[in-house]
């Protein structure tokens, strides 16, 4: 038992009887008066979504492993606001821990963009080398240099991203030409479909729904597990496979809140954490063989893209020399490390 666990035995175990159910719509962890750290987790997914179920995991076996000194409350859905609220309150402390895309994440660190490069990766065989490799080590240095903020070592996954519309499926770039999609506030996805003449939004996720009900946009773009579990297949009609970008999740932390905890606490919470990321991975890699069929069912046409002609059509935009010169030699050669030539 280590020494925070000798110190805190005997009082949580005095105190255990007195632990409360948390109350609040989607609040997993139970909360205890014997807890000597309350952290808060934030993400935007909803409360079923396997990223979600791991962190309910892991806020238990966090709690029991430190005999109820530290206790995680899981907030999805986007309950403590939107992205780039929770973001302004994870540096400020408000919030703890936020698993956060570095597609939204760029607006504030835009180096950490870098992974979501157009067409960058092919398989996860590329993804995960990168981004358990050099790539995530290059990123996570960047997000450090906020001094606020870092990440834990590993990333969720959120899967490649797809186009889903009500009007017409998107089967090569020209079918983009002029379409009103909705994107997330971020600069690397919206220059994608801008280089792809279309009609980007940017529109918070929480409002996603609303605006393709409405038509205030014809389509989206995320990834198929998201298009499932935020049920978007009911306010669209097609859905494009065009994976046109890999998407994770960094697991961001606040650096003071963190460093609080004592350090064997600190190395309890990283190793449940990586474990929950992992467990979350190994969940969507099967969702993949059983999402399309689901879909499906659900009434979402599904076709199949080529992506050679939408890289084309990104090289003659110059969308790849833009954003080479923007991350700097340097970094772009870490990621073509992974990637091959991509212009």
């Amino acid at each position: 038992m280590s020494d925070f666990s000798r110190r805190r035995f005997i009082k949580t175990a005095t105190l255990a009887s007195a632990a409360v159910a948390a109350t609040g719509l989607g609040l997993f962890s139970s909360r205890s008066e014997a807890a000597d750290f309350k952290l808060k987790f934030a993400n935007n997914l909803p409360m079923i979504h396997p990223m979600n179920v791991r962190a309910r995991e892991m806020a238990k076996a966090i709690k029991e492993e430190t005999n109820g000194a530290v206790q995680i409350q899981v907030f999805p859905s986007s309950q403590l606001g939107s992205d780039t609220d929770t973001l302004a309150q994870v540096r400020s402390g408000a919030v703890d821990m936020f698993a956060l895309s570095p597609v939204i994440l760029g607006t504030l660190v835009p180096s950490v963009q870098i992974s979501a490069v157009g067409f960058a990766f092919k398989d996860y065989d590329q993804v995960w080398s990168a981004m358990d490799g050099d790539l995530g080590a290059h990123v996570r240095s960047e997000i450090a240099k906020t001094e606020t903020l870092f990440a834990f070592d590993k990333m969720w996954d959120n899967g490649f991203r797809v186009t889903t519309t009500s009007t017409r499926p998107v089967l090569k770039p020209e079918d983009l030409v002029g379409m009103k999609l909705r994107v997330p506030p971020s600069p690397i996805i919206m220059s994608i479909f801008k280089a792809f003449d279309a009609a980007p939004t940017s529109i918070n996720f929480a409002e996603v729904y609303s605006a393709l009900q409405t038509r205030i946009v014809e389509g989206q773009e995320n990834p198929l597990t998201l298009v499932s579990s935020a049920k978007l297949y009911e306010v669209q009609k097609y859905c494009s496979l065009t994976n046109h970008v890999w998407d994770g999740f960094w697991m961001l932390g606040n650096s003071k809140s963190f460093a609080r905890l004592p350090a064997d606490v600190q190395a309890v919470v990283r190793k449940h954490v990586d474990a929950a990321v992992m467990g979350q991975r190994a969940d969507l890699a099967a969702l993949q063989g059983t999402i399309r069929d689901t879909l499906k069912e659900k009434g979402l046409e599904l076709a199949d893209t080529e992506p050679q002609a939408f890289r084309e059509k990104l090289r003659s935009a110059n969308y790849y020399a833009d954003w080479h010169e923007k991350f700097g030699d340097a970094a772009w050669a870490i990621l073509e490390k992974y990637s091959g030539k991509l212009a």
